[in-house]
């Protein structure tokens, strides 16, 4: 898909409504822009909430306080 859009003075582009839809992007939601080989690629961001649950988490790690991982990280990665 080639949408157009202009660069106001003040550098801002207004997303066409076309690519706002086929990317889902909706008022608030934030966006990355990368550039990559002279053009820029943009992305919705994920809230964090919708990632919950996609990562799996052994069983021995469930209901472990978030201030012991952050610890037991640090201690792991300490003895490398």
């Amino acid at each position: 898909m080639d949408v157009a859009a202009r660069v106001t003075a003040k550098g801002q582009v207004t997303i066409p409504k076309e690519v706002r839809d086929a990317l889902g992007i909706a008022e608030g939601d934030h966006l990355i822009f990368r550039v990559e080989k002279g053009r820029a690629v943009v992305a919705r961001t994920p809230r964090l909430l919708d990632l919950a649950g996609t990562v799996p988490v052994p069983a021995g790690k469930r209901g472990v306080a978030w201030d012991e991982v952050i610890a037991s990280t640090r201690k792991a990665r300490a003895g490398r």
